[in-house]
């Protein structure tokens, strides 16, 4: 028995302009996130996107489904013929399933849609009939206010799909519609939701992870990898470039007062970022910093870094505190693997005092000091790229 997944969307009905290319890019989406799942096949009927699927894969289907942004929210739904005996009978099935669950709903409602204007019925009249059926056969009590329980009904141009409940997805816009990033990507709790919020609003991007052996173990680097999958599995990152960063940490430690190196080290990393950049043609550079969550991310020491990028940097936690942070870290399941044990080269040398206000002439004649070229260079040419999808 096959069922139907409906999926919904909503912020794209204001992109009057680009909305067809925006559907068609959430489209592809929705194809990507099952394409491996048996039997599934997609349509998309004006303001849906409908996803095929056999009993097997439903719940996979559903799982994945939720994961893709763009989409608001999704329900399972049993199609049937423009027939308001077969929409009542469908929609008296849901709720004797809801009422045979362990918590029973004690009302309900029907919520119909009519996409087809050509049906003889108009939505509330489906609605009113519908109800009147499911009344009769369980004696549920109607509440269009507060129901415990809605039923769905949507008429398409030749079927009907009738539901019940619904499941939340991420929202926000199609990942592809807004542009390429490069994600700097460290194995703390911030920066893969920095990523996952920046993927939300539509930002396809790839990942840069800074590595120093031997101080920093292969436990981290594995760290790293095993967030950036998660994150492949919201469709936010395609790969995670590996770049080798012990010279040129040494040598900022080295050169200048041992306040600034947080910034040096920072600095440096945009250098490098846009370099990796320009290789994967990022139109932006995406970090996990916050304003004043720590001592070195203030707004002088953020601008102080910032001048070293040509790129626009995006900070999407930029007003978030820790707790929120934290928590959206959970929901999105990076959380767990965030905190592991294994530090990362943001906690290599770092001074027990580190500046506040930083001046970029500070940080510049640290660096005339070095042949900054030369570090960018060499660490780009010494990186790994590994594909994550």
């Amino acid at each position: 028995m096959r069922s139907a997944i409906l999926c919904r969307y909503g912020e794209l009905f204001l992109k009057s302009g680009n909305r067809r290319r925006f559907e068609r890019t959430l489209a592809e989406n929705v194809k990507r996130a099952v394409a491996d799942l048996p039997g599934i096949g997609i349509d998309t009927p004006h303001g849906r996107i409908v996803a095929h699927a056999d009993a097997g894969v439903v719940h996979e289907a559903c799982a994945r489904l939720e994961r893709v942004f763009g989409l608001v929210s999704l329900s399972v739904a049993t199609r049937v013929p423009r027939d308001i005996e077969a929409i009542g009978n469908a929609a008296v099935a849901c709720a004797r399933a809801a009422l045979d669950a362990p918590a029973p709903p004690a009302s309900f409602k029907i919520e119909s849609r009519r996409s087809d204007k050509r049906f003889a019925m108009r939505s509330p009249e489906i609605s009113a009939a519908v109800g009147a059926r499911v009344v009769e056969a369980t004696g549920l009590a109607v509440d269009v206010h507060h129901p415990a329980l809605t039923i769905g009904v949507e008429v398409a141009a030749d079927t009907v799909f009738v539901y019940a409940g619904a499941r939340a997805a991420p929202g926000g816009l199609p990942v592809g519609t807004a542009g390429r990033g490069l994600l700097l990507l460290s194995g703390g709790i911030d920066s893969p939701v920095a990523g996952w919020l920046a993927a939300k609003r539509g930002l396809v991007q790839d990942a840069v992870y800074f590595h120093s052996p031997p101080f920093i173990g292969e436990r981290s680097k594995d760290k790293v990898l095993a967030l950036g999958k998660i994150l492949a599995g919201w469709q936010v990152l395609r790969s995670i470039t590996v770049v080798p960063f012990t010279e040129a940490q040494k040598q900022l430690r080295d050169a200048g007062p041992p306040e600034l190196a947080v910034v040096l080290y920072r600095r440096m990393m945009m250098r490098v970022a846009d370099a990796i950049g320009d290789r994967l043609q990022s139109d932006a550079l995406v970090t996990g910093e916050n304003l004043g969550q720590v001592a070195s991310q203030t707004i002088q020491n953020l601008s102080a870094i910032e001048g070293a990028a040509r790129r626009l940097v995006l900070r999407p936690l930029a007003t978030y505190d820790k707790v929120e942070t934290t928590a959206l870290a959970r929901r999105i399941g990076t959380y767990e693997t965030s905190i592991l044990p294994f530090e990362d080269c943001c906690s290599l040398f770092v001074p027990p005092h580190p500046a506040t206000a930083a001046r970029v002439a500070d940080a510049e004649r640290t660096e005339a000091k070095l042949d900054v070229t030369g570090l960018v260079a060499t660490a780009v040419e010494a990186s790994e790229s590994i594909p994550l999808v």
